[in-house]
């Protein structure tokens, strides 16, 4: 083996099948090699060129050494041969039969690489940072927005796409929106929460999650709608065996924010299969404006952010049925409760007058499937799955001693899907083989919304969507070949059709180059083309309409009749991605490695309220499109009676002679957005002393803007106030060493202009310090074995949003979508294994 790294550990005492405790986190593959002989003491040889570039996913259970290796190998065309007390991992010849294993989240096709950028939050780093939820860990990933359907999201934000409506929380990158970034469930989709058509993250118990991958780039060449900003994969724990059991207490230095979380994870692996179930209980309290040094005089009697409780499960079972046929089920389940109390007067006295909403939420997810193992490492899979979610909500307004409930409510979606699909190798290369995937399916999506709150509204939509799929990975150029044209080239090219019967059909192609001219550098680039079918509430939400004074829209005599609301006849939002990446991973410098990525993205056909200033849409030609002059009665007649209320808001009665226009400011398919930017990955790690240090670092720029309509202006999006700032980053520094890990990150969130007001001013970022002390002793045995203590401190310092002009009593003061209320938190979590 001409450039072995071969790892040598003292000879190991135990028996060959003992197991042992096991939590690595997602690393490069070396890393997790090397770590691993040492846990077991056993020897492990590698070739480096073999591991080089590929990272491990998080590995956590009570394992046998070769069920060890053989996670961190699953995926890859690697394999592990014993020799003397350890093993050797190299290259699986071509007529091995390929193990199933993971399917990375940037392709359909087992182990291809992949020319995106990729993040990686394996289960054992997420715990290392404090994090315990999910919605902890999307919180601190700079590429995401906290903007959209996310927890404290404000009610004074302009537009429809950010709204706290049951306690959900979603991933939103690039700012997009919640529902421009796709998110699944071990490669599944799950059933949209409430009005946005977004996924709710933490409806999924920390216990069962292995690992959270995200690649922010269009992806729906490979997984269809709403991918166009990004995918977000939710890997949940299959190799844990045994018991473990969490209690987990916290809250804000400042007040408020209590919280409470209890766990227990089950799971038992046998020779033919495993089982893993698990389930959580999790509140916390509100925070009170009272209770923040900078809110407590601008918004006295606010609640800042909700009191919520859930509890959740998930499950996870694999069973071998045949030697080549392996039968999976997923399955959650999800209860929520959220309340928040506002006041109705600007004395925020709760005792005299309050509005108190009360919001619950339930979900469950199942989603089984069935992969059968075929020659030349083929594999063939039937899965399906069934997604149920439903939100209800209801206001009680209080003045004195008197109550009275102002409305209730509810959304209720679905999704069902039935999916083929099969990868494996096609032919042989001289640099290796061409390997595809390929697959067609079925898709349902409904939606049901009720509500008693404001005019009677009932939807009861549903929409199908057949599709089809194939993906190809060429190695041009391998390693071994000793090309003069680079070390390695390999291409990648996929492609999806789906059809909307009655609506649209949509295909997306995508492409991919990863270029290796030394051992040294890679470079990647991506080109694609993704796609976002309308919401039902883009489609179907209710159409008031009014009867108002021409003059407030730029006329002199005459009324008009306006109206908003959906639009049926929406088409799917598209956009076109690409992106171009240097790695430089130098063999000089073991263990570091630097990522600089440019992406960019052409986002049309936009869904969007196309009359920016009301005042002039009889005057500007730019709103043309959407005003009808001088109606007929039929004209008139005809709108009315589609909308679901018309109330006249002039002086005198409606009369159709003095109608002198009809302004439509419905849905429609007008806007534009451009987004570019840069993403850097980099990370370090070195043996230091008796432990190891790792440093990393995740940071991306941004910039957008926004044209809401052919001939308008553009809209400076990204740095300014409720929109992602230009700069967000996160660096960790952290040590392990024996039974003791630390780490330390800095998070930045740029400054954001309040464009309001002329000139615009300038709102502060935030740079919250974490700490996070972990014990983890090996060493321990009866009551004390298999503990696991962590202790962290968030915002150490107790960083503060920068507070915003209102013009409402209910108003946020502070940039709700950016910045946190939280203030310091201090937690302390104990986990035991039995």
């Amino acid at each position: 083996m001409a450039a072995a790294a071969t790892m040598i550990c003292a000879p190991a005492a135990a028996k060959a099948d003992a197991r042992i405790e096991v939590h690595l986190p997602a690393q490069p593959l070396s890393a997790s090699l090397r770590d691993l002989g040492r846990l077991f003491g056993r020897n492990v040889s590698v070739d480096d060129a073999v591991v080089r570039d590929r990272i491990a996913p998080a590995v956590d259970g009570n394992l046998t050494f070769e069920e060890a290796i053989g996670s961190v190998l699953a995926g890859t065309e690697l394999k592990f041969n014993p020799s003397g007390g350890g093993v050797i991992v190299s290259k699986r010849a071509e007529n091995d039969a390929e193990e199933g294993g993971i399917v990375v989240t940037g392709s359909r096709i087992r182990g291809a690489p992949v020319a995106s950028t990729q993040l990686t939050y394996g289960r054992e780093e997420m715990r290392n940072a404090g994090q315990s939820s999910a919605d902890d860990v999307i919180r601190a990933i700079p590429q995401n927005f906290s903007g959209g359907q996310n927890p404290g999201v404000g009610a004074n934000l302009p537009g429809g796409k950010n709204m706290d409506v049951g306690g959900g929380a979603s991933i939103n990158l690039r700012g997009l929106g919640s529902d421009a970034t796709l998110t699944l469930l071990d490669g599944r989709r799950l059933s949209f929460d409430a009005a946005l058509q977004s996924v709710d993250v933490s409806a999924i118990p920390f216990g069962a999650i292995e690992r959270i991958d995200i690649v922010p780039d269009g992806s729906s060449a490979l997984f269809g709608s709403d991918a166009v900003a990004g995918v977000a994969n939710i890997i949940l724990r299959r190799n844990f065996d045994g018991l473990e059991t969490t209690a987990r207490l916290g809250g804000s230095t400042d007040g408020g924010n209590f919280q409470q979380q209890y766990g227990a994870t089950l799971g038992k692996v046998w020779s033919s299969g495993s089982a893993m179930v698990s389930g959580e209980y999790g509140s916390n309290s509100a925070i009170k404006s009272s209770q923040r040094s900078y809110l407590k005089d601008t918004s006295p009697g606010l609640e800042v952010f909700p009191a919520m409780r859930h509890y959740n499960a998930a499950l996870t079972l694999r069973q071998d049925i045949a030697s080549n046929l392996t039968f999976d089920l997923d399955g959650i389940y999800n209860d929520r409760r959220r309340e928040q109390v506002m006041p109705l007067d600007a004395t925020g006295e709760l005792s005299v007058s309050r509005y108190d909403t009360l919001q619950k939420a339930e979900s469950w997810a199942l989603a089984p499937s069935l992969t059968l193992s075929l020659p030349a490492g083929w594999e063939v899979t039937l899965a399906g799955s069934y997604g149920w979610n439903k939100v209800y909500y209801e206001g009680t307004v209080t003045y004195g001693a008197t109550s009275a409930s102002v409305g209730n409510g509810f959304y209720r979606n679905a999704t069902a899907n039935v999916e083929a699909s099969g990868n494996g190798k096609l032919v042989d290369l001289p640099a290796g083989a061409i390997k595809a995937a390929f697959g067609t399916g079925y898709r349902r999506d409904e939606f049901h919304r009720e509500t008693t709150l404001g005019p009677s509204q009932f939807v009861d939509k549903s929409r199908d969507s057949y599709y089809a799929f194939g993906e190809l990975s060429i190695p041009v150029i391998a390693p071994d070949q000793n090309s003069p044209l680079g070390r390695s080239l390999n291409l990648s090219a996929a492609a999806r059709y789906e059809k909307y019967p009655g609506i649209a059909s949509v295909a997306t192609p995508k492409l991919g180059l990863i270029y290796d001219p030394t051992k040294d550098v890679s470079i990647k680039s991506s080109w694609g083309k993704s796609f976002r079918a309308a919401t039902f509430y883009e489609q179907y939400t209710a159409n008031p309409g009014y009867l108002e004074d021409s003059y407030y829209f730029g006329g002199t005599s005459g009324t008009v009749i306006d109206f908003q609301g959906g639009n049926p006849d929406l088409k799917p939002e598209r956009s076109t991605n690409w992106s171009a990446t240097l790695v430089l991973h130098p063999t000089a410098l073991d263990g570091a490695e630097l990522e600089v990525s440019y992406f960019d993205i052409r986002y049309r056909n936009r869904i969007v309220t196309p009359i920016t200033y009301t005042r002039e849409a009889l005057t500007n030609p730019v709103y043309a499109p959407y005003v009808t002059l001088n109606p007929t009665v039929d004209q008139q007649n005809d709108v009315i009676s589609r909308l679901i209320t018309f109330t006249n808001l002039t002086s005198g009665p409606y009369d159709p002679a003095s109608v002198v226009a009809i302004i439509d400011n419905s849905n429609v398919n007008a806007g534009r957005q451009d987004i570019h930017g840069v993403d850097i990955l980099g990370r370090y790690s070195f043996d230091l002393g008796e432990g190891r240090l790792s440093a990393s670092l995740n940071a991306s720029y941004l910039d957008s803007k926004q044209q809401l309509g052919p001939g308008q202006d553009w809209t400076q999006l990204a740095g300014t106030l409720f929109n992602p700032p230009h700069v967000r980053g996160r660096g960790e520094l952290g040590w392990t060493g024996g039974d003791v890990t630390a780490t330390a990150a800095v998070n930045y969130i740029g400054p954001v202009r309040d464009i309001r007001s002329m000139p615009s001013i300038k709102v502060s970022g935030m740079v919250p310090v974490d700490f996070t002390l972990r014990f983890h002793p090996t060493g321990l045995h009866g009551a004390l074995g298999g503990i696991d203590v962590i202790a962290s401190i968030q915002n150490a310092f107790n960083d503060k949003p920068d507070t915003i002009a209102t013009s409402s009593f209910l108003d946020t003061p502070y940039d709700s979508t950016n910045y946190s209320p939280f203030g310091r938190v201090v937690s302390l979590s104990v986990t035991k294994k039995w």
